[in-house]
């Protein structure tokens, strides 16, 4: 396993013909999964809007005029019956994500309370709640948090292009806190932000230099919504995008690659070359966060013409070596 990969080896991963990326691809991918499972995951969003940073792709950023409207923390109960309805739909795993700089007072201790309980269920439970402490890492483990979230977003070259009231380092940080307290990592940025192919390599860069890789990688498409800085932004090549898809699966083998928002609007072919790049996981749900997501049964009925079946809870029989 490699933690080594320089930008310059990445870009020219990037830079192969198409095919031959993806046959290396697949490769990578069958030495260490079922090529034909896909982990199914739900994310909800317990806390709306409202968020003081300044991310220009974010519609719940406070500083940009959308439709999306700040909320309270979602009660309990209704945590729960959500992730139940999740489990029924074949979700192994339920993260909760809530706009926060960083997790405070009584709203933390209510979210490690909706941890421990889904956790009960049976299923694997994520988090993003923005920056952590390392106390609060300690929490989160101590209440049964499996993966925690949270996103490099580009490179550190195209970063200041993004946000101006997080650095990079403080991102850095947080990951290092969850995986000195034993959680896993879901790591990943988002691709069609105005960044170079030079930019997204250097982000598949910083992800494969992480030891151990993340378990998770999400490799999210841009959505633009109206009323943020990047609403006018051109559309990512389709193909691009999947080259993405296959240098994360190349560069890191034994992570799960996960196609993240962005998938509402992809169509069925591309969406399958994504699973022919690498891809072995997705959101499953009708919303990622704020964002349309595809729904469960377009999603059946895709796996069904691919031939692709959902990873079971418990049984990890996708994975061939494990990560490390």
């Amino acid at each position: 396993m490699r933690y080594d990969w320089t930008i310059d080896e990445i870009e020219s991963l990037f830079n192969l013909p198409f095919n031959d990326l993806l046959f290396r691809a697949q490769q990578a991918h069958r030495l260490h999964f079922d090529a034909n499972q896909v982990q199914l995951s739900t994310l909800l969003s317990i806390k709306t809007g409202g968020c003081p940073e300044d991310c220009k792709y974010c519609p719940q950023s406070s500083r940009y005029e959308t439709e999306v409207e700040s909320e309270l923390l979602m009660a309990k109960e209704k945590v729960i019956t959500a992730a139940k309805a999740a489990q029924e739909q074949g979700a192994t795993r339920f993260c909760m994500g809530a706009a926060w700089r960083e997790p405070k007072g009584r709203a933390f201790e209510m979210v490690l309370e909706m941890i421990q309980d889904v956790r009960a269920m049976g299923m694997e439970t994520c988090a993003t709640l923005g920056m952590l402490t390392d106390e609060q890492a300690a929490k989160l483990k101590s209440a049964g948090l499996d993966y925690y979230n949270h996103n490099l977003d580009t490179d550190p070259e195209y970063y200041k292009e993004i946000i101006s009231t997080r650095t990079y380092e403080e991102r850095l940080d947080t990951l290092k806190s969850v995986r000195a307290h034993g959680m896993s990592v879901c790591c990943g940025g988002i691709v069609g932000m105005g960044e170079s192919r030079r930019h997204r390599a250097g982000l598949v860069a910083q992800l494969n230099h992480m030891n151990p890789h993340p378990e998770s990688v999400p490799i999210n498409m841009l959505v633009k919504i109206e009323g943020t800085p990047m609403q006018a932004l051109e559309d990512l090549d389709p193909l691009e995008f999947v080259r993405t898809i296959a240098v994360a699966r190349i560069t890191m083998p034994s992570s799960y690659v996960r196609l993240s928002a962005g998938r509402e609007a992809m169509s069925d072919e591309m969406q399958a070359l994504c699973f022919l790049a690498g891809a072995n996981s997705v959101f499953y749900g009708e919303k990622l966060l704020t964002a349309d997501n595809s729904d469960a049964e377009r999603d059946q009925a895709l796996f069904a013409r691919l031939g692709l079946q959902a990873e079971q809870a418990n049984t990890p029989s996708s994975r061939r070596i494990v990560n490390g």
